[in-house]
């Protein structure tokens, strides 16, 4: 199985406003950024994008080591929030409708597929790659 390194953002001016998102997906010595937009979101749902579209990507099972600045999307994997949300039936703590659910629902899937390893990373910081992907987010805002 090829072992891939997929780093992931996502950004909204305003929340909820236009939005970006960006992946970079990497294998050995190579390299491909994806990005996309939306005229109205939140920031969890480009962030939740980012993951899906770049697993998309992805044409055979693969192991990825998926980087992410967002807690939303990593926690709900290393926390266990989704098997919390599930055993409830899709509520969260306070008892309320689970947001982004077909998203959730979309990534369940694709996780299903690839083996995949959720590592949270400081955002806005010194991580070359995380910056890249708020960088792309970010672009494809202004494209919009």
């Amino acid at each position: 199985m090829e072992q891939i390194t997929i780093y992931t953002d996502g950004a909204c001016s305003g929340n909820p406003g236009p939005g970006g998102w960006g992946a970079i997906l990497m294998l050995d010595n190579h390299k491909k950024e994806i990005s996309g937009g939306k005229k109205n979101t939140t920031n969890n749902i480009m962030e939740l994008t980012a993951v899906i579209e770049a697993l998309k990507l992805l044409k055979r099972p693969c192991k990825v080591d998926l980087y992410s600045d967002s807690a939303y999307v990593v926690n709900a994997f290393l926390q266990h929030w989704i098997e919390g949300w599930i055993k409830k039936g899709w509520k969260n703590s306070s008892k309320e409708e689970v947001k982004n659910k077909d998203l959730w629902l979309e990534l369940i899937q694709l996780t299903k597929i690839h083996e995949v390893t959720f590592h949270k990373v400081k955002g806005h910081s010194d991580n070359e790659f995380n910056n890249r992907c708020d960088e792309l987010a970010r672009n494809a805002i202004q494209s919009l």
